[in-house]
């Protein structure tokens, strides 16, 4: 627990120290990472596009164009940032939680996060192509 609390909070302030791109993807290049792949070679965003930029961009209060840059991004952010006090606290007891609750609630809205991301990505890719 102590591990994910660390962790978590480390990817906060990580998303907080990066300057959101403008174009709402491209931001993970600041960490050294190369351009996506998908944008590079296929001139289209993937499922992933635009995470860092929305956590950085959620980092910042901007939600609303965190969620532009992506929806599933923008909740991973929001999770991190529910998920934080629980683990402080449980790593601070030394136990965890009655039953795994935490660990099923973290699947459950991980789940949703993924499929919202798809979801999003589905959606401009057929705007892109249906015109």
């Amino acid at each position: 627990m102590l591990f994910a609390a660390c962790s978590l909070l480390s990817l906060l302030v990580l998303a907080r120290t990066l300057e959101p791109a403008t174009a709402g993807v491209g931001t993970h290049t600041q960490l050294g990472l190369p351009p996506c792949f998908s944008v590079a070679v296929y001139g289209s965003r993937c499922p992933a596009c635009g995470m860092t930029t929305a956590w950085s961009l959620m980092s910042r209060g901007r939600w609303d164009e965190a969620m532009q840059a992506n929806l599933g991004g923008s909740l991973l952010a929001i999770i991190a940032l529910a998920y934080l006090p629980p683990t402080c606290y449980f790593s601070f007891l030394g136990r965890t939680s009655h039953r795994g609750w935490l660990s099923l609630s973290l699947a459950i809205a991980l789940s949703i996060a993924l499929a919202l991301a798809i979801a999003q990505w589905a959606v401009r890719i057929w705007l892109e192509y249906s015109y």
